[in-house]
């Protein structure tokens, strides 16, 4: 399998008033094309900076981001921005959608901003939430939708311009058990189905235990 997310001694110190908070002391991980990995550690203990170095969404003070054999740490944010856009689908814990469009219509902007066609875009918005049970639910915005169908469609979104390296950050912990357990097996199902390189933080040890693999962000590193 190939190497899809590759973390080389990747570190992060926050820096304030009351000093220096390293959260990062030289993180190393490896998520192969069609691997699901878990992500498990305390609150505040640094996953959401992890995911959102690997994502590119903040710059780390050192060590090497690798996305499919690109090292992205010397590139202009436009080129950081491109990667994001068209290889990365990144899920929060809170779904994050634009309240003034439907369910599709959020699926669809961001495969616009790539350069897909409404057409095409509609066409595969349609297929991803028909995936996710949602066919009927399409055209109702997100404060009509229940908080397990919002996820649904904030997933939807995530893999709509077909990204090869999927990050979730807690995408079920703002849901029901059994919501969660629903949103949980879709989401994996979907990843498996495409062969996406996948990390998902999780509090949840049964999830973890479903996933290929789990690694614990302990003391700014991955064990």
């Amino acid at each position: 399998m190939s190497e899809t997310l590759v973390l080389r001694g990747v570190r992060r110190t926050y820096r304030g008033d009351a000093g220096d908070l390293p959260v990062l002391r030289g993180a190393d991980l490896t998520v192969r094309a069609g691997e699901i990995v878990a992500l498990v550690a305390p609150s505040g203990a640094g996953k959401s900076t992890l995911l959102h170095a690997a994502g590119l969404l903040d710059r780390p003070d050192g060590g090497a981001v690798v996305i499919e054999g690109r090292d992205a740490g010397g590139l202009a944010d436009a080129a950081r921005t491109a990667i994001r856009r068209d290889t990365i689908g990144f899920v929060y814990q809170f779904h994050h959608l634009l309240p003034e469009f439907s369910a599709l219509e959020n699926v669809v902007l961001p495969q616009m901003i790539a350069g897909r066609s409404r057409r095409a875009a509609a066409d595969r918005g349609r297929a991803l939430l028909s995936a996710f049970g949602l066919a009927e639910r399409t055209g109702h915005l997100p404060g009509k939708l229940s908080g397990g169908e919002q996820q649904r469609v904030a997933i939807a979104r995530a893999l709509a311009n077909g990204p090869k390296l999927l990050l979730a950050d807690e995408p079920t912990g703002n849901l029901d058990v059994a919501t969660a357990e629903a949103v949980f097996a879709e989401l994996l199902a979907i990843v498996r189905d495409h062969g996406l390189a996948a990390l998902i933080a999780t509090h949840n040890p049964e999830l973890a235990g479903r996933m290929d693999r789990v690694v614990t962000l302990r003391d700014g590193r991955l064990v």
